[in-house]
């Protein structure tokens, strides 16, 4: 779709003194067409799983990234922060990386003769999370507060988070050498896991004939401003849910928990999850209402990293995504409906 947006000259800038607002799902998505048409200039190949990565950002979410390295987890972590013009920060998750490196700490200045707050890690619009399974369970705990309340506590002070505040988590699947794997509790706060995977051939070769003259991430520029991307955030979650798809989501939930072999299968915050990312996605494809084939993409990337498999499924080899297809494949989609009214 034609773009007419506004250029942010700088990352980060102030938002506008108004409050903007989102017209309707027309403009939501001239919106998000125009930010992941520029993403896809430095992610090549991946235009599902950059229009996925936008539709967790959009719904407040937060996002892991476990993909093998060199495959572009960083870059779409920057690109996804400049092209929406906020401030970004890379932690790189170590074994002695300290709870206070990520919340901040409290610092004696001799000049006020009091202590002052130093911000950590976590005081940014997009925070990634580099190699997060490579820090100890003590500094991954750290992050719990922050991912579900937007907050941290710090001397027994609460802090709040820049608005908006998303997590961009990555881990290497393949290296399990000085890896502490994140807990069920810390994958439940997460609301999407993606995997890039390696490009197709022909995205492989404009990588390689793009390089060193090509687009870079440090090339892009701000299509919209913060407080536009708050304002999209509250206009995805007021997409129009009919009962019929709510039921629909109860169903898949409860197939998830039947499923023989499953030891946890999706809980009530999973299924909310997917009703926040189908809102988002169904409004940046125009719509105004939800559609069963909204669930269906979504449930994959909101659910898969939430359900625990027993040891059954494990030994013959099923992953959580086959029981995802096969549960999706057995709940029957329900007749569509017309759009209603707001």
């Amino acid at each position: 779709m034609p773009s007419t947006l506004p250029l942010v000259s700088e990352a980060g800038a102030s938002p506008p003194p108004s409050v903007v607002e989102i017209a309707g799902p027309e403009e939501f998505a001239d919106i998000f067409c125009a930010v992941h048409a520029q993403i896809c200039q430095v992610v090549r190949g991946k235009s599902d799983e950059v229009r996925l990565a936008l539709t967790c950002v959009f719904s407040e979410g937060h996002l892991l990234v476990e993909d093998a390295p060199g495959v572009g987890k960083t870059t779409l972590a920057k690109a996804i922060a400049r092209t929406l013009g906020l401030s970004w920060r890379r932690v790189q998750f170590t074994t002695d990386l300290m709870p206070s490196d990520l919340m901040g700490s409290n610092i004696f200045d001799r000049t006020a003769n009091d202590f002052v707050f130093r911000p950590g890690g976590l005081f940014a619009n997009i925070v990634l999370a580099d190699e997060s399974n490579r820090a100890s369970p003590k500094s991954q705990a750290a992050l719990l507060e922050a991912m579900e309340e937007r907050q941290v506590t710090v001397d027994a002070t609460t802090h709040h988070l820049p608005e908006p505040f998303v997590v961009v988590a990555t881990q290497n699947p393949l290296e399990h050498e000085g890896t502490f794997p994140l807990p069920v509790s810390e994958l439940d706060r997460f609301l999407m896991r993606l995997r890039l995977g390696y490009p197709d051939k022909g995205s492989e070769m404009e990588i390689l004939q793009d390089q060193p003259s090509g687009n870079h991430v440090d090339d892009l520029v701000a299509l919209v401003a913060p407080e536009k991307v708050r304002a999209m955030a509250r206009f995805s979650a007021t997409t129009y849910v009919d009962p019929a798809v709510r039921i629909y989501l109860v169903e898949l939930g409860e197939a998830t928990r039947n499923h023989p072999g499953v030891v946890i299968g999706l809980s009530p915050r999973a299924l909310l999850g997917v009703q926040r990312a189908s809102r988002c996605l169904a409004a940046s494809l125009g719509r105004d209402y939800v559609a069963p084939d909204d669930v269906k993409a979504v449930l994959g990337p909101v659910g898969e990293h939430r359900l625990l498999l027993g040891p059954e499924l494990t030994f013959s080899q099923k992953t959580a995504a086959d029981v995802i297809r096969e549960v999706a494949s057995s709940v029957p989609v329900p007749l569509p409906r017309a759009a209603r009214a707001r």
